[in-house]
């Protein structure tokens, strides 16, 4: 069970009674069904884009409010709980911490408490893709580890059946039949990978607006070494890094009616903008919610998205998602027969419900490091050309989050995550063309 959030702050020799003031100026209390018209009017005044440009903002160098990591810029820096977690909590992440960085491995074994691997899988642990709970990369050479970046798979509707299934939000694609929605190019000893994902470049030259020409490298994605047969001919591709993981819990935090009130899906005020909200399956409510988590904006809840991941990549059997063989499909015989982890010291599965929740309740609180510099005039001046070119449509600076927010550290901050969270068209040179839910294949959340 999750530890109540008795004890003190370990933040409380930070004060901030500026900040304090302002947010009981916003509301005494704004209620968990959403505040009130004069408290979102209020609310509206705090985040409202600036027009000064002379210092910094009220608060700028806290991205995350009172979480706002504020200690060493190092390797380490994205690796700290929320800044306002009670001491009591701290052990929560810790644990979470421990569990993510968890390296499991194939069953039987007799580290029970961490077999389970796969059997097809793309990681062994959580950490090996979100090294030091950053950011993915594409491999920088056919020598370079790909392990940070996946292929998902999908094909277009079949029958009546897949596009009522789409219709219903139930699901978000329909997988490819033989190798389910991503490619796993690993496996446990016995059986075969599913494929090795492939990066070639073409060059293409490109004339910018005073004749200079430049040339970009546009990567085109494939596989290679089908470990189980053709790929359906209508096989899409989408090539996905796994994102940094700071700052996760405030953008679950955000009110969806802030999200939702920024959609222009046909461009009604025209601003040039056609933002528009994605809606996918929440799978603990069973229904239909709007989507924060992953680059099409996939996943409603951080729940979900670690539900997902663990299952998808490493092959991890949860309450969500109870199937041991991870994401092998009836196609994949072997990989079905494979011994699995289940355990009874696991409530019948290879991770807990408990356990589940540790992993979520560590990538809640995942600090937002402060930011630097916020004063250099230089800084100053990008900002300025970054509001003037209309940036901030699509990167919206600033929300209040919600106070009945699934996490305590995450309730009531002023936080600067510069995103809409809609989805918008970025055009064919960025497009995937490959749907995911409501949003299109060239349309990426922001």
């Amino acid at each position: 069970m999750l530890r109540s959030a008795a004890g003190a702050s370990r933040s409380a020799h930070i004060t901030y009674p500026a900040l304090a003031f302002l947010l009981l100026a916003i509301g005494p209390a704004v209620s968990a069904a959403g505040p009130t018209r004069e408290e979102s009017a209020r609310v509206a005044a705090v985040v409202a884009p600036t027009d000064d440009f002379t210092r910094p903002e009220a608060f700028e160098p806290l991205p995350g409010g009172a979480t706002t990591w504020q200690g060493a810029v190092n390797a380490n820096a994205f690796s700290h709980s929320s800044a306002n977690m009670s001491f009591k909590r701290e052990l929560d992440f810790k644990i979470g911490n421990g569990l993510f960085r968890r390296l499991w491995v194939s069953a039987p074994s007799s580290t029970t408490s961490a077999d389970g691997l796969g059997p097809l899988f793309n990681a062994r642990s959580c950490q090996r893709c979100h090294l030091k709970d950053g950011r993915g990369h594409p491999p920088a050479s056919d020598d370079d580890s790909a392990v940070s970046m996946f292929l998902r798979l999908s094909i277009p509707p079949q029958n009546e059946a897949d596009r009522a299934a789409l219709a219903s939000g139930r699901v978000n694609v329909i997988p490819e039949p033989t190798y389910g929605g991503q490619l796993q190019d690993l496996a446990i000893q016995g059986l075969k990978a599913e494929g090795k994902m492939t990066i070639r470049y073409e060059e293409e030259p490109v004339t910018l607006a005073d004749g200079t020409v430049v040339t970009l490298r546009r990567p085109v994605y494939g596989i290679s070494d089908l470990g189980y047969g053709a790929l359906h001919p209508e096989v899409m591709l989408s090539p996905r890094v796994a994102p940094p993981m700071i700052g996760l819990g405030l953008l679950e935090a955000v009110y969806a009616e802030d999200i939702e009130s920024r959609a222009d899906p046909e461009d009604a005020d025209g601003d040039g903008i056609s933002g528009r909200v994605n809606r996918v399956w929440d799978q603990e409510g069973g229904s239909v919610m709007l989507g924060r988590f992953g680059w099409k904006a996939g996943q409603p809840s951080l729940l979900q998205q670690s539900t997902h991941a663990i299952n998808g990549d490493i092959g991890i059997s949860t309450p969500g998602m109870p199937a041991a063989a991870g994401d092998c499909t009836e196609r994949q015989r072997e990989c079905l027969a494979a011994p699995d982890g289940n355990s009874d010291l696991h409530d019948g599965l290879e991770a807990s419900a408990e356990m589940l929740q540790l992993i979520t309740f560590y990538s809640r609180n995942l600090a937002v490091p402060a930011r630097r510099d916020p004063g250099d005039p230089q800084v100053l001046a990008g900002k300025r050309v970054f509001y003037d070119s209309g940036c901030v449509a699509c990167h919206r600076p600033k929300y209040v989050t919600r106070r009945d927010s699934l996490g305590e550290e995450q309730s009531f901050q002023l936080i600067w995550p510069y995103s809409d969270l809609l989805l918008h068209d970025m055009g064919e040179g960025l497009a995937d063309n490959r749907p995911e839910s409501q949003a299109s294949g060239s349309e990426w959340r922001t």
